[in-house]
């Protein structure tokens, strides 16, 4: 009775409008969710191609990631390449165990004796071992001591004029690494002083370059007139590699508070120097 006698007509009006008006929205909601649940159909064909187009993508990234390998001589394996390979630590310790020994693998058969390694993954890599020729070659070499072949400085290609296809024969440089030594001897006048400059072509591993002074060396030198370390100047100082004018200075300094540099070693001491490029510094230096 409140409902007629508290509010007015106008009010009443206004509050059964208002009812009505959430009744339909609430029904309108109801309808319109069941009828567009109830529409939606896939398909089968298409269901099965875009199926089909996500098996596609994801056998193609799995394959993208999985690491490429490449023939490899398996006496040489890394850490990291051991472990990219799939191999253990313990496989790993194994195998750099025996070859601290100074011995060598010559087949499969015998890395899997050595490391342990099981059958599926013995499988998977051994395609891509490569032993050197005395081990492939003809069964006369079966009985000799089997040691890698070391090439004297003679028999190896000269460095300052190797091409870029020579250089790619060596495991791990290939189109980008070759032309990169290249553009880098490029930038002397005559080439390298020293098998040590290959150390600044940027991205070379130690292993790469142990790897491309097997067959290769620097037969004829870049002549350089050395300057003398204990009367150059600044400006003499900074036409080395790695001597900026920084650097130059602190070796002035160390140079008058030594009273003369007895050694070119003694470089080391002074401050910033980059110990690690001193054998590339050498080159350039001398105490006369």
């Amino acid at each position: 009775m409140k409902f007629y006698t508290y509010f007015s007509n106008q009010q009443r009006l206004a509050i059964i409008v208002l009812v009505v008006v959430i009744i339909v929205m609430e029904l309108f909601w109801v309808v319109f969710n069941t009828t567009r649940a109830d529409s939606f159909e896939v398909d089968p064909v298409t269901y099965e191609k875009f199926q089909n187009e996500v098996d596609s993508l994801r056998a193609l990234q799995h394959h993208n990631s999985t690491p490429k390998l490449y023939p490899f001589n398996p006496n040489y394996i890394t850490d990291y390449k051991g472990y990219t390979l799939g191999m253990s630590a313990q496989e790993i310790n194994l195998l750099q165990a025996y070859r601290a020994k100074g011995k060598w693998i010559n087949s499969a058969k015998e890395f899997q004796r050595i490391t342990k390694v099981s059958d599926s993954l013995l499988l998977t890599i051994a395609p891509y071992f490569k032993f050197p020729n005395w081990v492939t070659g003809s069964a006369n070499t079966k009985n000799l001591t089997h040691e890698p072949i070391v090439k004297t400085k003679g028999q190896k290609i000269d460095l300052n004029t190797a091409t870029a296809r020579q250089l790619q024969k060596i495991y791990g440089i290939g189109a980008y690494y070759s032309e990169q030594i290249i553009r880098f001897r490029n930038t002397f006048d005559g080439g390298f002083i020293a098998d040590v400059q290959l150390q600044d072509v940027k991205g070379l591993t130690p292993e790469v370059i142990q790897n491309i002074l097997k067959e290769f060396t620097v037969q004829t030198p870049r002549k350089v007139e050395k300057i003398n370390l204990n009367t150059a100047t600044v400006e003499q100082l900074v036409t080395v590699q790695h001597i900026d004018y920084e650097l130059a200075y602190e070796i002035i300094e160390f140079r008058m508070l030594m009273d003369g540099y007895k050694d070119i070693e003694e470089l080391t001491k002074v401050k910033e120097f980059p110990k690690e490029k001193i054998e590339i510094i050498k080159l350039y230096l001398s105490l006369n």
